[in-house]
């Protein structure tokens, strides 16, 4: 479920017997408001309409608050780039392009989750739930990684697949931040972010010696090689 400040407030106000939800949709009210940091206890007690006291009946603090939430945020994450990867079905250069579509429709249709996940400031080893939820959510990239690193042209030198998975993951990190906090608004892009991301990861597959064109992808197999658009599996942007 997408968190928009028009459902924020018409959801407002503990009314159905469930304290902990209620916190919870108000805390991420408040997130798509003000940020993960914008925001206290009691402001998330006001909004779900209760008193001061009331969240402490299934939080500790604030800081547990937004784990929980940042915790969910990384459980529905993994789902969506799990059902992008779909166990590199097709092929692994498809599967690995839409598991970074994923991730920018992720951060662009959840932007209270991705803040609370990403922009809290909280450790993410301070809750074992959360992290194990983090790890979950990695591992699907890195499980992409992996399988593409197998693709890699033989005495061609490249990093480990968890060095692969990590430059993915910044890389992609980096341009759902850059569009979704809207500094792209501030300057004329003349490309969309999926299409930035493409770009940057063909020439990091390039760089690592991926055969990049279509006349040399279809060369192999449907899985040896890494095939797709002309320009390279990641597209170019327009």
């Amino acid at each position: 479920m997408s968190w928009r400040k028009e459902q924020g407030r018409a959801e407002r106000g503990y009314h159905h017997g469930n304290l902990k939800e209620a916190l919870l949709q108000a805390a991420l009210g408040l997130i798509a408001e003000k940020g993960a940091a914008g925001f206290t206890f009691a402001d998330a007690a006001r909004m779900a309409g209760v008193s001061p006291a009331a969240p402490y009946r299934h939080f500790r603090d604030r800081d547990e608050l937004l784990s929980s939430i940042a915790q969910r945020g990384f459980e529905q994450f993994e789902s969506a780039l799990s059902q992008a990867w779909d166990d590199g079905r097709p092929d692994t250069v498809t599967a690995f392009e839409r598991v970074g579509k994923a991730y920018l429709a992720f951060a662009r249709e959840e932007p209270a989750f991705y803040s609370a996940m990403f922009e809290s400031g909280l450790p993410v080893d301070v809750n074992a739930n959360l992290q194990a939820a983090a790890e979950r959510a990695f591992a699907v990239i890195r499980a992409a990684a992996e399988r593409l690193a197998a693709l890699a042209p033989p005495n061609m030198p490249r990093p480990p697949a968890l060095m692969m998975a990590l430059h993915i993951w910044s890389m992609s990190h980096g341009v759902a931040s850059l569009f979704g906090r809207g500094d792209a608004a501030r300057r004329k892009l003349p490309m969309s972010a999926e299409e930035l991301l493409e770009a940057e990861v063909l020439i990091y597959l390039r760089g690592l010696g991926f055969p990049t064109d279509r006349r040399s992808a279809t060369q192999g197999t449907a899985d040896n090689r890494p095939s797709g658009k002309p320009g390279g599996p990641w597209g170019t942007p327009k």
